[in-house]
């Protein structure tokens, strides 16, 4: 969608401009906090900010769409890893792709009635897990097809006409927007044991550690194997027509680290 040279320079201004606002935000938390003026939420900061009406009209509603598109499109994507499995175990099924992604939000409804932040912990450390484990399996497969014969020929060159690259550019900095732009700071800052001085700095590291590790591993390989045929769902590559690139188990279990990883994350 963007090519070499912009992609990665993108993927790293991104990373750069999210971590410092994210650590800047994180010592106005603290200073407030320090005065007296504890401040568990966004809306929160925006009430004393902008006011107690802006703070609930024009906040609220962008929290609102954010929160809904993160659902979304983790529903879709569950919805597809679940399709990609079931695709492979029967090709002449007749599912949908719709009746999986219902099937993985009736799954994300369950388990968005845990009953707090703090009672997903567990679940978030498992997510840190899978990330890492699905990120080094679709890298790996990526490197393996990238070197083997049974990859398409590499294409680096933006397909498609003007308006396509356009909504193509969009459609790549909605999807880095999208993986930097979701930070909770005030939620996760309000449940750390005072004193909290540098520990957020210290999980903003470890935190960008690992997204820069998995996110950039995972797009520098795919986009290297398959050039610009590469599907937004990287692990859509490793299928070609039906036809698998990679053993199946593989697949499954890639998939599966996916699914499990995205019902947390859409949490």
């Amino acid at each position: 969608m963007l090519g070499w040279t912009a992609g990665i320079f993108c993927l790293v201004i991104a990373a750069m401009v999210t971590f410092y606002s994210y650590n800047l935000l994180s010592l106005v938390l603290e200073r407030q906090a320090q005065l007296g003026n504890r401040q568990l939420r966004f809306r929160d900061m925006a009430r004393d900010i902008l006011g107690p009406k802006w703070g609930r009209y024009f906040v609220g509603p962008i929290q609102f769409g954010v929160c809904y598109g993160a659902v979304v499109a983790c529903a879709l994507l569950g919805g597809q890893c679940m399709k990609a499995i079931y695709v492979l175990s029967n090709p002449n099924g007749t599912m949908k792709l719709y009746e999986f992604v219902t099937i993985f939000g009736c799954f994300m409804l369950i388990l968005a009635q845990i009953p707090s932040f703090h009672s997903l912990r567990h679940i978030n450390l498992v997510s840190l897990v899978l990330c890492l484990l699905y990120s080094a399996c679709a890298a790996g497969g990526s490197i393996y097809i990238g070197n083997s014969s049974k990859g398409p020929e590499k294409n680096y060159s933006l397909k498609g006409d003007t308006e396509n690259r356009l909504f193509g550019v969009f459609n790549a900095l909605s999807i880095i927007a999208t993986t930097y732009g979701n930070g909770i700071i005030p939620e996760i800052q309000a449940t750390l044991a005072p004193p909290v001085k540098g520990k957020m700095f210290k999980a903003l590291s470890v935190c960008y550690t690992v997204v820069c590790v998995t996110f950039f591993s995972v797009a520098i390989s795919g986009y290297w194997a398959f050039g610009n045929e590469s599907e937004g769902l990287i692990l859509s590559n490793f299928v070609d027509n039906g036809k698998p690139l990679l053993p199946k188990w593989f697949i499954y279990m890639t998939n599966g680290f996916t699914i499990v990883q995205l019902s947390a994350v859409g949490v």
